[in-house]
């Protein structure tokens, strides 16, 4: 002792100084260090056996214990170097020597640890400090081999707490860095004996014992992250043990018990801890297996040189392996005591595997993704790990559940691209199974998967990478199409009230949602959603991907794949009904070639899911060629690389049902024991040995697991039985053993499980899985970007929908309303960035369900009703939400949209401006009607509310009533809930919006515009009955107002809205025999449509104003009640938009309506003010209506409605008229071509004569001042310069019609009726006269260069003939006019050289034709138009012509012309 302090003393010192600063000062390090020596000599001085002795007894000398406490007491004030220049044995071993002794009771014992602990919490120890590798193993040494005499069970526990508690301080100090491995992995496996140990202790210390064991392994796997990959150092970078961790990884992978080479045992130990913990040798820990439970117990093997070098290497990766080997080791211990883990829940179930499961949670949680970049541990998660994992999720405890499910979240994690299989089973094995009732779960054991399936959903690219990894695998489930159905189904409550469970399903399916919402508009490929498609055949198994890291590549390729594995197992079903269909309907599909060959068909039989295993096995035993070459290439579908014989056989007979025929046998084994030894030769010489030892494999196999046997193989039978097989020779006894142990442990099925959707993992299925994780494509890793999620939410949408649909209509919480309510809005987010119009009709129709207004109660009590439900309220908010913000993609859903509407229009809850149209310049006023007020403007703001039924016109004025608190009325006073309910209901109605949902349909795409005007007519048709309006006639105008204010706020796109609008609109004229509010508001809306929108839309002029036609087809009941108000609205168009009307069909719809106007009393003054409009000055006659005015014109004329001045001023303004015909007559001149002049002159020509044909009709009118002034107007027309201007052959149309014709009707109505009704008729037949005389007269000249100007001479001077005759009582009027209008034509004749005498009397020339007549007439003219010198000469042809009789005909020349009547003229 004298020579190691010595040897302390004389440690340099130099080197040190500059880390002096960080220590405590000398003397107080001195001072704790001399305090806890005198602390362990004074409990050893309360024991006898350690009481004070007398110097004179040289027997009683001290023992070893106290001399070396008390010479550290001595030299311990006389230390002159600096602490971290000391070696720390020299005041540290006293205390552990302490310790170590097994003389010393359990109060020194402590003590002595307390005084370790103490001075290693200091912080004088560290890696720079002298010899302190060694000092540490010393401590590590000491304390772990403790020994002490119980004296009592409190004491016992205060050393077993105070040794984890220096065990720990150990580990965190920070000398710790030398700690070798095997120095951390005996310090766990003392610690974990203290724990297995202190279960028949107090509660403290198993707490305490827990407690640190968990902070043991936190601390040393908080060290993972910091270890490189590439150099597999320990923490301070000595040495690397690359190669050594990867032949100590190979042997960890094994399932055996024993952890060998000097790391953590299992063995048997009898001796309790209290006795003393077992020594560790140099390269052995101790562990021991207690009280029918697992310890850790000393191995006494040695190892050789080159492990005992690696456990010499300060901590690192070696003894993490072996620890979480370790931990992974505690879950086995069931299959070593022969128990099912579902025997004890709570003592059994919930112990050892709950603790070992909560230490590799933390473990996992600390390392993260590190584990990756350490195949010994990643090798022990894929396998041992998982495999424990699938074992204890089906654990009736759900706490060990629970942290089953912590950890696997924490493996997906950090490391899903290393557990691809080994996650898809178990979700498939263990999630999807204990989720659902069905498998026998508890309901705890439900209700914690669904918690974990849950969690998983919560994360944003979870089920993206289900869907890439799995769904579209065609080797794998579809894990992700199977936990949405688990969700949505789980969400059902049927049958039962909505719990828990069914509120956390639907929180999954709307986290599933929420998280594709959040992707939206992240740059993903997913707008390309090109249809796959094969052309032509492809080998499907073969599929490959260029690059799993691009999306650009896996996108596509994933969605390839998801197609073949579609057609696939659409395939499959048919190939279960009829597998010749089946093979038919693949080669459809070009996933099979139109000529099957063996290898497409195996591969079939091989990768799809689904198929009958019975079908495949009976195809593949067939002895046909075709079904034997399938059969060897099925065969050749498996790798059997480094697989043993009954591991593969098992693999290959778990794919499908073995034939029972023995020859089917012997063609199935064959083919796998071809292809087995061609892959694995290794012990069998041939494949003669692989056949005959499969036969005896299925032998055994039946044998041992057929209840029927009762004799069963033993394994020297089976050895003695495939003796010689191996080309002559025995297999080795260990290699038959093996498979012997193999088969009877674990069962190969030859037959089809029952049908269950997620079978139950067993060790075969594990070894077939490992086997397959080796050649599993990789894991997708999907960022959070939406790739798949069009093709995912198509899967997902309509089951979501209606999961969410019951929860809401079964829920009673507010939060769960809120939670469906995002649930609505997620999806109908998703679905209108993906253009999905029919999910959100689902939608919107799923929605409005829950708008439950109870028609059956009074509109009060509705709104209170409305007001009160929490649910209705937000199923409305959303429903109006949608429609505002994705109105764009919602199609059918408008007419259920539309529904809601009315029925809160029923119950006068919407806006007042509800069908606003935004348009403040075309307010169409009408007049008082039926001696009501009515305020019938088409203006939004003018409006009567719409949205107001008759019944209630608002909101507020219920608010009026409720307040109102007359004393006799006591009863309708509200109480305070009833005022909530109504200030509810109306909050909830201003949320919506409502007002912009039609005032910002300008902004909807044109297919759901469509949608939305179509469910606003059917809505508005559905009260239409027969020929009459049904009761709820408040609905239709309701739905027609807001047609209109869509219609006007579209008028860009009125193209497409208006066919449907106007059918809508002539159905309602057409069908109201009665007048009506609606047929009313459909009038005047097309009205207003056709003011607001001529202005801006020319291209449909004619169709807008065709449509006022409508007006001429109301009933004559409806027509008369309403015709005043039409007319003022179109003489008001007519005023605004007369400059925007061009087309004849667009003046042929207002004159239509003028004219009927004529004859209406209260509406004949405004039809007439819109004419007056048109024809003034002729401010707006066009060509194109021009005929159509002058007609219009005339019916007011012969209207006898209005006075006689309205009929006199028509008449001015057709005679007004004829200016424009002079103006436009004028313009023609200038036109370039005489082509055109010509055109133009014709037309012109034809307006003039409709223009004096209608004057004509007009001239035979009863009233003498209309009569007369017709005449007035018409010899206006004639004498004009129009008529200079046209051609003469329009003349003779003119005379032959015009003027003959009015002459002729004249003359007929003053012989065919008295004065009375005609009224100095004969004043009209003068002034008749007097326009024949003057317009023939006017165009004399050119009427007499006419070739039918003879015919024209005798037409006149017959109708002088006849007014000459016409008598009238008392008057002798017209004969005196008549000869006096005769002689002065005569003379301008004769002085014009018309009227000529001739000598040729052989023919009846002009000259006989006009004294002929003017004889009958006054014969005394000839004299007074030629003198008496002629008079010889004239009385002789008198004479001559006298003899031709008054029948004589006079030819017209040959040339003549007739007029367009067709009539020619004869005398």
């Amino acid at each position: 002792m004298q020579m190691q302090m010595q040897t302390g003393l004389n440690a340099t010192e130099g080197q040190h100084d500059k880390y002096d600063a960080v220590y405590p000062n000398k003397t107080t390090i001195a001072c704790m260090i001399n305090a806890e020596i005198g602390a362990v000599l004074a409990v050893m001085r309360r024991n006898v056996r350690w009481g004070v002795h007398y110097m004179s007894d040289d027997e009683q000398s001290d023992h070893f214990l106290v001399q070396s406490l008390k010479a550290l007491r001595r030299q311990i004030f006389s230390l002159h170097s600096q602490w971290r220049a000391i070696n720390p044995a020299l005041y540290l071993q006293p205390f552990l020597d302490v310790i170590q002794s097994d003389e010393t009771g359990a109060p020194i014992t402590g003590v002595a640890l307390s005084s370790v602990y103490k001075i290693l919490t200091l912080d004088v120890i560290d890696q720079n400090t002298v010899n302190v590798g060694d000092t540490m193993d010393l401590v590590v040494e000491a304390v772990t081999s403790c020994r002490f005499e119980v004296t009592d069970p409190g004491s016992e526990e205060v050393v077993l707490m105070k040794i984890v508690q220096v065990l720990l301080a150990c580990v965190k100090s920070k000398a710790s860095v030398m700690l070798s491995n095997q120095h951390i992995c005996t310090i766990v496996n003392t610690c974990f004996r203290i724990v297995h140990q202190a279960r028949t202790k107090s509660e403290l210390l198993q707490r305490i014992a827990r407690y640190t064991m968990h902070e043991l392994v936190r601390c040393i796997f908080s060290h993972l992250q910091n270890i490189d990959n590439t150099d597999h150092a320990i923490i301070n970078g000595r040495t690397t043990l690359k190669q050594e961790i990867t032949e100590l990884n190979y042997e960890h992978a094994s399932a055996s018990g024993q952890l060998e080479n000097g790391m953590l045992n299992y063995a048997y130990d009898s001796q309790p801890l209290s006795a003393g913990i077992a020594s560790s040798t140099g390269s052995a820990v101790a562990a021991a297996v207690m009280d029918g439970n697992t310890a850790i117990a000393s191995g006494g093997k040695e190892t050789d040189a080159h492990e005992m070098e690696i456990l010499a290497e300060p901590c690192g990766i070696p003894c993490m392996v072996e620890i979480f080997q370790f931990l992974c080791s505690l879950l086995n211990f069931v299959e070593h005591m022969g128990m099912n883990p579902r025997s004890n829940t709570i003592t059994f179930d919930e112990d050892v595997p709950l603790f070992a499961l909560t230490l590799i949670n933390s473990a996992i949680e600390l390392g993260g993704a590190s584990f990756r970049r350490h195949p010994g541990l990643l090798c022990v998660i894929q396998d041992e790990l998982f495999r424990n994992l699938m074992q204890f999720g089906l654990s009736m405890s759900p706490l060990v559940l629970s942290m089953v499910c912590s950890i696997v979240l924490n493996l997906y994690h950090h490391l899903r691209t290393e557990l691809k299989l080994q996650l898809e089973a178990f979700f498939s094995c263990v999630i999807l199974r204990l989720a659902q009732s069905k498998y026998g779960a508890s309901y705890q054991q439900q209700e914690v998967a669904m918690e974990a399936l849950v969690d998983f959903c919560r994360q944003k690219t979870f089920m993206v990478e289900m869907y890439a990894n799995f769904d579209s695998d065609i080797s794998c489930s579809n894990v992700f199409e199977d936990i949405g159905n688990l969700l949505s189904k789980s969400a059902f409550p049927v049958n039962n009230p909505l719990s828990s469970m069914h509120i956390l399903a639907l929180d999954g399916l709307i986290a599933v949602m929420q998280g594709m919402a959040e992707r939206i508009g992240s740059g993903s490929l997913s707008s390309e959603h090109s249809s796959v498609n094969f052309e032509e055949y492809g080998p499907f198994w073969m599929e490959k991907c260029d690059s799993y890291d691009d999306p650009n590549d896996w996108v596509p390729f994933v969605r390839r794949r998801k197609y073949i594995k579609k057609k696939l197992m659409m395939g499959a079903d048919h190939f279960n009904r009829d597998p010749k269909k089946g093979i038919e309907f693949l080669q459809g599909t070009h996933l099979l070639p139109n000529q099957p060959d063996p290898q497409s068909v195996a591969c079939f039989f091989r990768y799809t899911a689904g198929l009958d295993k019975n079908l495949i096995g009976d195809f593949l035993g067939n002895h046909d060629e075709f079904s034997v070459q399938v059969l060897h290439e099925f065969a050749r579908t498996f790798d059997f690389h480094d697989m043993s014989l009954a591991s593969a056989l098992r693999i290959f007979l778990e794919t499908f049902r073995l034939p029972g025929e023995s020859q089917k046998i012997h063609r199935v084994l064959e083919a796998f024991s071809e292809s087995y030894y061609e892959q694995s030769p290794n012990i069998l010489a041939n494949k003669d040995a692989a056949l005959v030892l499969s036969y005896s494999i299925i032998l055994l196999n039946t044998d041992h697991h057929n209840v029927q046997v009762k004799k069963k193989m033993s394994e020297e039978d089976f050895i003695r039985n495939n003796r010689c097989i191996n080309d002559g020779n025995d297999l080795p006894r260990e290699f038959l053993s093996e498979i012997y142990h193999s088969i009877c442990n674990n069962e190969i099925r030859t037959t089809p499980e029952p049908g269950f959707g997620f079978p139950e993992m067993n060790p075969s299925r594990w070894i077939s899985l490992m086997h397959k994780s080796k050649d599993t494509a990789p894991f997708i890793v999907s960022d959070s970007k939406a790739f798949l999620d069009y093709d995912m939410f198509l899967i997902l949408s309509g089951p979501t929908i209606a999961a969410i649909s019951v929860v809401f209509d079964n829920a009673e919480n507010e939060e769960v309303y809120q939670t469906c309510i995002d649930g609505f809005l997620a999806i109908a987010k998703i679905s209108a960035y993906y253009h999905l119009e029919t999910v959100i009709d689902d939608l919107v129709v799923c929605l409005c369900k829950f708008m439950t207004i109870l028609d059956p109660l009074s509109v009060d009590e509705s709104v209170l009703a409305f007001g009160d439900d929490t649910k209705a309220r937000m199923a409305t908010e959303t429903v109006f939400t949608i429609a505002n913000r994705y109105g764009d993609y919602i199609r059918t859903g408008w007419r259920n949209i539309l529904d809601c509407i009315l029925r809160l229009h029923k119950l006068g809850l919407l806006p007042s401006q509800l069908a606003s149209d935004a348009a403040d310049e075309s307010e169409l006023t009408m007049e008082t009607h039926h001696g009501k007020s009515k305020s019938y403007s088409l203006s939004s703001t003018h409006l009567q509310s719409i949205s107001m039924p008759k019944r209630s016109s608002s909101l507020m004025s219920k608010f009026s009533q409720l307040l109102s608190l007359g004393t006799e009325e006591s009863r309708s006073i509200p109480t305070d809930e009833q005022l909530v309910a109504q200030q509810q209901a109306v909050q909830t109605i201003n949320k919506c919006h409502l007002d912009s949902l039609f005032a910002e349909s300008k902004f909807l795409q044109a297919e759901s515009l469509l949608h939305l005007a179509r469910a606003l007519i059917e809505a508005g048709a559905q009260p239409l009955k027969g020929n009459k309006i049904s009761e709820d006639e408040d609905t239709s105008i309701f739905c027609l107002e807001l047609l209109v204010a869509i219609t006007l706020n579209n008028r860009d796109r009125i193209g497409l809205l208006w066919k449907g609008v106007y059918e809508h609109i002539s159905n309602i004229v057409q069908s109201t025999v009665v007048p009506c509010a609606l047929v009313e508001k459909a009038v005047f809306g097309l009205l207003r449509i056709c003011h607001r929108l001529l202005p801006y839309k020319e291209n449909i002029t004619d169709e807008l104003l065709r449509s006022l036609q409508l007006a001429l087809k109301l009933d004559a009941r409806v027509a008369d009640a309403y015709y005043e108000q039409i007319t003022k609205e179109v003489s008001r168009l007519v005023k605004a938009n007369a400059s925007h009307i061009r087309s004849q069909f667009g003046w042929r719809a207002i004159t239509s309506l003028l004219s009927i106007t004529a004859r209406h009393l209260e509406a004949a003054e405004a039809g007439f003010d819109a004419l007056l409009f048109i024809m003034s000055d002729g401010a707006h006659l066009l060509p194109a209506n021009y005929i159509l005015c002058i007609e219009t014109a005339r019916h007011f004329v012969e209207s006898r409605v209005g006075k006689v001045d309205r009929s006199i001023t028509a008449l001015d303004l057709m005679a007004d008229s004829v200016n424009c015909l002079e103006k436009w007559a004028g313009d023609a001149k200038q036109a370039a071509k005489e082509e055109e002049v010509e055109k133009m002159l014709q037309d012109i020509g034809e307006m003039w004569l409709r223009l004096v044909q209608g004057l004509r009709k007009v001239c035979l009118d009863q009233r003498e001042e209309v009569r007369n002034h017709a005449l007035i107007s018409l010899q206006k027309c004639l004498t004009g310069a129009v008529p200079s201007r046209l051609p003469c052959d329009l003349w003779l149309q003119c005379f032959n019609q015009v003027i003959f014709t009015v002459l002729d009707d004249l003359l007929e109505i003053a012989e065919a009726h008295s004065q009375n009704d005609y009224r100095n008729i004969e004043g009209t037949l003068a002034l008749a006269l007097k326009l024949l005389s003057k317009v023939f007269l006017q165009f004399f000249h050119e009427l007499s260069q006419l070739p039918s100007f003879c015919k024209l001479w005798e037409g006149v001077l017959s109708r002088m003939e006849k007014y000459a005759k016409v008598k009238f009582r008392r008057s002798e009027k017209l004969q005196e006019l008549v000869p006096e209008l005769l002689k002065n034509t005569l003379l301008v004749m004769k002085s014009e050289g018309i009227l000529v005498q001739s000598n040729d009397l052989g023919g009846n020339s002009f000259w006989e034709l006009t004294w002929l007549h003017i004889k009958n007439i006054d014969p005394s003219l000839q004299r007074d138009v030629f003198p008496d010198k002629d008079s010889e000469k004239l009385q002789s042809q008198h004479k001559q012509i006298e003899n031709l009789g008054p029948d004589a005909n006079i030819s017209v020349p040959t040339n003549e012309t007739v007029g367009q009547d067709g009539a020619s003229i004869s005398a």
